[in-house]
């Protein structure tokens, strides 16, 4: 399977301190994104052009030809990119690097079982991202039954938009869901992530009706779904739920994913959407709309 990271410590992926999986590929493509890396189910090359010092190496090195050195750094053709990594495998810079590694299930688990330790002391464990982990439901389910036959905590951070059959299969094997719920008009919801939201909306009443433990996080954006109106909707539909925890993380808009697009040769927000970090007045009035309706909210998690 692909992966394009593996965070050790991670703390704000779920309870504890955690391993945190980054498996490639993801149905959605949000304008905000901050892992646009993660979109594309295949590897990627990436170029950092501050670090590239001209040398050429990569450009002789590439099989289809498909890189060009000039005054504004090493331009790449990516309809003739194969993504073989030999570029990344040559540069003496690591400007070139490649996003998106392949693993089997036993390396991934070597890779988990290392940090038992501060799993165990911290009540932590493990958590599957991306991208979009239910992209790939074989794989997560195989890597869930072998957590949890070694007794390691299993989180799964999900948009939801799968089946709801890979949902019920990951959901028989998961011990708490990290859920995105970024906007509740699906007309806008396509608008910005590129797919409606009426499957992820039944998905999640789904699981909260089953019994399943989850979070939901909101990525709050100003001009996208931090209004008045869209976070009264998300308040009402959440507090419809069976839902015993009732605790909505909100994650203020930051464009970190602005330089991972330059990395990789693409363009951020190229519609020029309108998105902006929400400010404190903005945040103490959702924080109260969702209290409104017995949700404790809070900034950050």
């Amino acid at each position: 399977m692909l992966l394009f990271d593996i965070k050790r410590y991670a703390i704000n992926d779920g309870p504890g301190i955690r391993v945190t999986i980054f498996m490639k590929g993801c149905p959605l493509a949000c304008v905000w994104c901050h892992n646009p890396e993660g979109i594309s189910p295949r590897a990627e090359r990436l170029y950092t052009r501050k670090r590239c010092i001209g040398c050429g190496a990569c450009v002789n090195a590439c099989p289809a030809g498909a890189l060009t050195l000039t005054e504004a750094g090493i331009l790449a053709d990516r309809a003739s990119c194969r993504a073989c990594g030999r570029c990344a495998a040559v540069c003496p810079t690591l400007a070139a690097e490649m996003s998106g590694r392949a693993y089997t299930a036993d390396e991934i688990m070597r890779e988990i079982e290392k940090e038992t330790l501060f799993m165990d002391r911290s009540e932590g464990g493990v958590t599957f991202c991306g991208g979009e982990p239910l992209s790939h439901p074989a794989d997560l389910v195989a890597l869930l039954d072998r957590c949890g036959a070694s007794g390691i905590h299993r989180a799964v951070d999900t948009t939801l938009f799968a089946s709801p059959d890979t949902v019920r299969r990951v959901m028989a094997r998961t011990d708490l869901f990290l859920v995105d719920l970024k906007h509740m008009d699906s007309g806008s919801h396509r608008r910005f992530t590129g797919v409606p939201n009426e499957p992820i909306l039944s998905n999640l009443r789904m699981i909260a009706e089953a019994g399943a433990d989850f979070l939901i996080r909101v990525p709050l954006i100003e001009g996208v779904n931090a209004d008045e109106e869209n976070i009264a909707r998300s308040a009402t539909f959440l507090a419809s739920l069976p839902w015993r925890r009732k605790v909505v993380n909100l994650l203020p808009y930051h464009d970190i994913g602005k330089g991972k697009h330059d990395k990789r040769g693409t363009l951020y927000n190229p519609a020029n959407l309108p998105l902006s970090t929400p400010s404190e007045a903005v945040l103490r009035r959702c924080i109260d709309q969702f209290a409104a309706r017995g949700i404790t909210a809070s900034v950050g998690g």
